[in-house]
């Protein structure tokens, strides 16, 4: 059975490995022994602390095969983004040109470094080993800290965003940022994603141009990059399309990608997932696909169960998933249908 549950220190080595695999531009998960070794610390520090606001705290999950003990997947929750540092992304604008002597009137696309969404819990480090992309644990990786966060309202901001990863080649060159952050910094993109995994995004941010750029100037091939999405990072764009986020407004400063926004209350993971009692007992067969979690902290849990429940009754959990949720009989979990 796979089960989502908080990362450990000893799931460092096993955490490295995936990170190794993940495409480049996931720059929250650094191919670094030292680096995730501070993540996971972090994470654990913010599970354990009592919280009333969100603040600097960040939550880092893995999922887990129980059987073989490997892990198959990670995915993280920043409770504020930008709390120690500014988050930077580019606002997509208009100006307005305009002669009356002329009769000329022009809509102008610009893109404007900016800070807006600095406050804002941001969702992080998603990577499932690619033979489960198309399955509904791929749904749980990244849907099961949805749950977690439906469950801690008081740990998280009114409003959640995600960067996703933008496109580039298979040699790893972006066309993006060979059209605006390479003129500069005298760096490809994969050292400079490298770079930011390895120390932060700030200070590369800080000598980005902070005037704003007009889209036109750019090259053909940059301006088709914006808003474009890594094939490896579609089926995290798609699950969070479906969860309501919305995109168009801003973009990454470095490969141009989508960075998806939505109030956190409006999110349907959220919004639709239901408390619900829990019996045990042998379930018949059939039924529908449900991301189920327990309502604990350091101790959660999330799995994917196929069950027949009706709404306004308990759920009949078999007792292989209640103990992989470690719930009992009469304990409640948290229900939202794949």
């Amino acid at each position: 059975m796979l089960v989502m549950r908080p990362a450990q220190m000893a799931d460092l080595a096993d955490v490295q490995r995936l990170a190794a695999d993940s495409p480049v531009g996931v720059t929250s998960l650094p191919d670094d022994a030292g680096r995730l070794g501070d993540k996971i610390a972090a994470s654990e520090a913010s599970f354990a602390a009592e919280v009333s606001f969100n603040g600097e705290e960040s939550y880092f999950f893995v999922l887990e095969d129980t059987e073989s003990g490997r892990l198959v997947g990670c995915s993280c929750i920043v409770a504020s983004a930008g709390y120690s540092e500014p988050f930077y992304s580019f606002r997509n604008e208009t100006f307005v040109h305009n002669s009356r002597e002329l009769k000329i009137h022009n809509k102008i696309h610009v893109l404007s470094l900016c800070h807006d969404l600095t406050g804002n819990s941001l969702l992080t480090s998603f990577y499932v080993e690619r033979p489960l992309v198309s399955s509904a644990f791929a749904e749980l990786n990244s849907r099961g800290r949805l749950l977690f966060m439906a469950g801690h309202p008081e740990r998280f901001a009114d409003a959640v965003v995600v960067e996703i990863v933008g496109h580039s080649d298979e040699n790893g060159d972006s066309p993006f940022w060979d059209a605006v952050g390479r003129n500069f910094f005298d760096m490809t993109y994969a050292e400079a994603e490298r770079l930011c995994g390895l120390k932060s995004r700030t200070f590369l941010a800080e000598l980005m141009p902070h005037y704003p750029i007009y889209v036109p100037l750019l090259s053909d091939e940059a301006q088709e990059a914006m808003g474009q999405v890594h094939p490896r990072a579609q089926i995290t764009f798609d699950i969070l399309m479906r969860e309501g986020f919305e995109t168009d407004h801003y973009i990454d400063i470095f490969d141009g990608g989508p960075t998806l926004h939505a109030r956190t209350s409006g999110i349907r993971s959220i919004a639709q997932s239901r408390l619900v009692p829990v019996k045990i007992g042998e379930a018949e067969a059939g039924g529908r696909q449900y991301l189920v979690s327990n309502g604990q902290l350091q101790d959660f849990r999330a799995i994917v169960a196929d069950l027949d429940w009706v709404p306004g009754k308990p759920v009949l959990l078999s007792a292989q998933a209640a103990e992989a949720l470690g719930v009992g009989e009469g304990a409640s979990v948290r229900l939202v249908a794949v």
